[in-house]
C-alpha cells in the first residue's frame, strides 16, 4: 500500500459516501452555482471531474488552459464537496491525431482503429507518452495544492483494445526472450512442432493476427494486460511527483475490458475504483428461476450485481470505490429503462454491504449531445430535480445516518471463488461451450462456467469472496498452520490454465481440512494452456477427487439430473445439466447426482470424496440454477450466516458484514413488488431508525425495499454468533482465506 493515503471530503473518513461525475464544461448554460448548491443539498460529497477533455486542457499543441476547473474546485470546496480529478489520457484531441497519425492503435488486421470515439491510440507509443505525460504533470502540479482535490483518477476504463502495432509486437518478442531465453525452450513450451511452427530464430515468430497456437494466444493476452498495468503505473508515478501525501491515486476500471487484469492493474494504485452497471426494472426481480442471463456487458440479475462488487473487492482484497453506476437509463437511445422506485436505494446498500466506500453516479446531468446523449444522469435533459434526485438524496441521508456503523466493515464470506483471468483468455481462444441454441463457439464460456457457480452460491444465500489464483496462493501460504487450518469452502470453477504448484496447493487445502469444489475444465491444461497428457482431471486432482474421465461431450439439449442412490444432495425436480458433460467414472468417490439419459446416464454428474481431513466435490457439467443452488447448499452444509434467517421468501436476500469490533450488520433486501414479512434470528436494532426487534420478531419490507440492522449485543467471546470464528479483523470470515495483503482496513479511509 502506498503512503499516499486518501481522506474523505466530509466528516469521518471511513464512512460510505455518495458522489457524481460532474462535467460543467458540457453544460449548455453556465449553471455552476445552481448545480453545486443542488448537489450539496442532495448530500453529494464527491465529484469526479476533468477526465474526458484533453482538448479543453490543451486546445493546441503546447497551449494549455489549466485554470478552467478553478471555479468548479473553488465552488465545491466552499460547499464541503471533495473532487476526484481525472487525467484525460483516454480521450485524445484531434490536433494530436492529425499531427501524429502514427500513434493510432492498430487492430489484428493491420488497420488503424477509426477515429471518432475514444481510446483510439497506442498508449505505448513514445510520442503519445511524451504528450500525455507532459499534460498529466501540468494538471497535477496546477491543482494538487487545491484543498478540494482529495484524489486523482488516472486515465479511464483502460484496456479497451488489444494493440497490434509493430512496436507492441517487438516488445512482446522481447518479453518472450526474457522469459524463455531461447527459441528451443519456446518451441517446447508452446508445442511448435505442430503444423511445422518450430522456430530457428526469434525473427521467425509470426505476428498474432494469424495465430492459431493457444499458448501463443495466452502469452499475447498476458503481454497486453501487462502493458495496460504498466501504463497506469507510470501515470500514478507521475501524479505522485506533485500530489499531496493525503491524496490518493486510482483509475476507473471496467473489468470486462479485453486488455485488463484487475489484480495487476490495481497493484500500484492506492485503492480500487470501478464501474458497476446493471440492468434495472424487472431484471432486478427475484426469484429469477429460468431467466436467461447471457449477453450484455453489464450485469443482468441481482446475483451479477453482487458478483461485480465482489470482483472489485477482490482486485486488492480490500474496500473499493464505485466511480460509476446507474443513475437512470444506461446504454443507447433505444434502451430507456430507469430503475423502479426504490431500486437505486437497494443497489446502493448492496454495494455498501459488499465493501464499497463510495457510490458515485454517472453522472450528474444527462448530456445534451454526444455518443452518450441517452445515458441518463441524476438530472435529465430538462435539468430539473425529479424522482432520481430524490432517491439519491435518500441514499445520501441514509449513509449519513448510518455513520460510524459502516466504518471498517468487512463483508462476510462463506466461500472463496477462484477467478482466473488467464483461464478466461484461454477459453476465448478455444471455447469449450457453444453459444446457446447454436453450434457457434462461445468466447464467453468462462464467464458462463464461473457465473453458474457464482449464481448458485448467491441463490443459496452463501456470500463469496473472489480471489485470483495468485492471491489464493499467497493467502494460503501465509496461513501459519498450513492451508488446511481453514475449513471453508473453496470453489474453483473452470480453472483451465493451472500450473503444478497451484494443483498441489489445492490438494493440500482439501487434505488439511478444507472443502474443495472442482468443476469441468479445472486443471485440464497447464500454465502454458497445453492439455495435460494425463487421465483427466490430471494426476493430482484425479487422486484428490477420486474420479477419472477419458471423454467429454457438448450437450445439444439440457439433461435432467437426479440424486444418485444414497446421495445426500437434495435436488429439485427438473434440475438440469447444461452444455457440457465430463464422462466421470468414480474410483473411490461417491456419486452425488447422475444424468437421466440412456447414454450419459452411465456417468456421474457430481461426486464427493473424503480427502485427508477434508473433502473434494467434483461437478462435471454446467449446472442450471436449480442444480447449482442445490450443490452450493450441500457443500456449505447450511452453515451460512444468511441461513439463520431461513426460510425466506424467494424475493428476499440477506447479506452481512462485520465491523472491526466483531459486530454484525445485516442487509435485508426485498427484490419484488409484493411487501413481505420475515422473522429476525436475533435481537437487532435498525441502523436507520430507532426500531429494536427481539429474536423471532417480524420485520416488514415494502416493495423494492432494504433494511439495515445491527446485532444488538457483541458476539459471544469475540466470535461470530453463529458459532464460527469472527475473523473480520484479519480480513476474512467463516474459514475463508485471509487477504493476501493483510491490509483490508487501510482503504477504509479513502474516499
Amino acid at each position: 500500500m502506498s503512503n499516499h493515503m486518501g481522506r474523505a471530503p466530509v466528516g469521518p473518513a471511513d464512512r460510505v459516501r455518495v458522489g457524481a461525475a460532474y462535467y460543467h464544461e458540457y453544460q449548455p448554460t453556465d449553471r455552476l452555482e445552481t448545480d453545486l448548491d443542488l448537489m450539496a443539498g442532495t448530500g453529494i460529497s464527491l465529484i469526479r471531474v476533468g477526465e474526458s477533455v484533453w482538448s479543453t486542457w490543451e486546445p493546441a499543441d503546447g497551449v494549455f488552459d489549466l485554470g478552467w476547473p478553478a471555479r468548479v474546485l473553488d465552488g465545491a470546496h466552499e460547499r464541503g464537496i471533495g473532487v476526484l480529478l481525472g487525467t484525460p489520457t483516454y480521450a485524445v484531441p484531434p490536433w494530436l491525431q492529425r499531427a501524429h497519425p502514427e500513434i493510432a492503435a492498430e487492430r489484428a488486421d493491420g488497420r488503424p482503429v477509426p477515429w471518432g470515439a475514444r481510446q483510439e491510440v497506442d498508449f505505448t507509443h513514445p510520442v503519445f507518452r511524451r504528450y500525455a505525460e507532459r499534460l498529466v504533470r501540468r494538471i497535477v502540479s496546477a491543482h494538487a495544492p487545491h484543498p478540494a482535490v482529495v484524489g486523482f483518477q488516472v486515465d479511464n476504463e483502460p484496456g479497451l483494445h488489444l494493440l497490434h502495432n509493430a512496436s507492441v509486437f517487438e516488445g512482446f518478442v522481447a518479453r518472450l526472450r526474457e522469459r524463455y531465453g531461447d527459441v528451443e525452450t519456446l518451441n517446447e513450451a508452446w508445442g511448435l512442432t505442430y503444423w511445422s511452427h518450430r522456430l530457428s530464430s526469434w525473427e521467425e515468430l509470426w505476428t498474432p493476427r494469424g495465430n492459431t497456437t493457444p499458448s501463443y494466444d495466452l502469452a499475447w493476452r498476458r503481454h497486453q494486460a501487462a502493458l495496460t498495468a504498466e501504463f497506469i503505473d507510470r501515470q500514478a508515478e507521475i501524479v505522485r511527483e506533485s500530489a499531496r501525501a493525503d491524496q490518493y491515486v486510482t483509475t476507473c476500471l471496467a473489468v470486462s475490458r479485453p486488455a485488463v487484469d484487475e489484480v495487476a492493474v490495481t497493484r500500484g494504485l492506492d485503492v480500487t475504483a470501478g464501474n458497476v452497471y446493471y440492468a434495472a426494472q424487472d431484471e432486478l426481480a427475484l426469484p429469477d428461476a429460468g431467466r436467461r442471463h447471457e449477453g450484455g456487458w453489464f450485469g443482468q440479475g441481482v446475483w451479477q450485481l453482487y458478483q461485480s462488487a465482489d470482483r472489485l473487492w477482490g482486485a486488492r482484497q480490500e474496500p473499493f470505490l464505485v466511480t460509476e453506476t446507474n443513475a437512470a437509463s444506461i446504454g443507447g437511445s433505444h434502451t430507456n429503462q430507469p430503475g423502479y422506485e426504490g431500486q437505486l436505494r437497494q443497489v446502493a446498500w448492496a454495494l455498501a454491504a459488499r465493501g464499497a466506500r463510495l457510490v458515485q453516479y454517472w453522472h450528474w446531468h444527462t448530456l445534451p449531445y454526444g455518443a452518450e446523449t441517452y445515458w441518463g444522469g441524476i438530472l435529465g435533459h430538462a435539468l430539473e430535480p425529479g424522482r432520481t434526485l430524490r432517491e439519491v438524496r435518500r441514499v445520501a441521508e441514509e449513509f449519513e445516518a448510518a455513520g460510524e456503523a459502516l466504518s471498517g466493515l468487512v463483508p462476510e464470506a462463506d466461500a472463496v471463488l477462484v477467478r482466473s483471468v488467464e483461464s478466461d483468455w484461454a477459453m476465448q481462444c478455444q471455447p469449450p461451450l457453444t453459444r446457446p441454441g447454436t453450434l457457434e463457439p462461445d468466447p464467453g464460456s468462462y464467464a458462463r462456467i464461473f457465473g453458474a457457480f457464482s449464481k448458485g452460491f448467491f441463490d443459496a444465500g452463501a456470500q463469496a469472496r473472489i480471489m485470483s489464483p495468485a492471491q489464493l496462493t499467497e493467502a494460503l501460504r501465509r496461513c501459519a498452520d498450513g492451508p488446511g487450518a481453514l475449513t471453508g469452502t473453496l470453489v474453483v470453477p473452470g480453472l483451465y490454465v493451472c500450473d503444478d504448484d497451484t494443483l498441489a496447493l489445492l490438494d493440500a487445502y482439501a487434505r488439511s481440512g478444507g472443502h474443495l469444489v472442482l468443476t469441468c475444465r479445472t486443471g485440464y491444461a497447464d500454465g502454458e494452456a497445453r492439455a495435460r497428457p494425463e487421465v483427466a482431471p490430471g494426476d493430482v486432482l484425479r487422486a484428490a477427487a477420486g474420479i477419472r474421465y477419458l471423454e467429454y461431450a457438448n450437450l445439444s439439449v439440457p439433461l435432467e439430473v437426479r440424486p444418485s442412490a444414497g446421495s445426500e444432495l437434495r435436488l429439485a425436480l427438473g434440475s438440469r445439466a447444461l452444455a457440457w458433460a465430463d464422462g466421470v467414472e468414480t474410483e473411490d468417490a461417491r456419486p452425488l447426482a447422475h444424468y437421466v439419459h440412456p447414454h450419459f446416464g452411465r456417468w456421474a454428474a457430481a461426486t464427493v470424496r473424503d480427502h485427508g481431513r477434508g473433502r473434494v466435490t467434483y461437478v462435471g457439467t454446467l449446472p442450471d440454477s436449480s442444480f447449482a443452488e442445490a450443490l452450493a447448499r450441500h457443500v456449505t452444509g447450511g452453515t451460512t450466516a444468511a441461513n439463520r434467517w431461513a426460510p425466506l421468501p424467494g424475493s428476499v436476500t440477506v447479506t452481512s458484514a462485520l465491523d472491526p469490533h466483531g459486530h454484525r450488520l445485516w442487509f435485508v433486501h426485498n427484490w419484488a413488488w409484493e411487501p413481505v414479512r420475515v422473522s429476525v434470528p436475533e435481537a437487532v436494532r435498525d441502523v436507520l431508525g430507532a426500531q429494536r426487534l427481539a429474536a423471532g420478531d417480524g420485520l416488514r419490507l415494502g416493495a423494492w425495499d432494504v433494511r439495515v440492522l445491527r446485532a444488538d449485543a457483541r458476539a459471544d467471546g469475540g466470535r461470530a454468533d453463529n458459532g464460527r470464528a469472527d475473523q473480520g479483523r484479519a480480513g476474512h470470515a467463516h474459514g475463508v482465506p485471509p487477504s493476501p495483503s493483510g491490509r483490508s482496513s487501510s482503504a477504509n479511509r479513502q474516499v
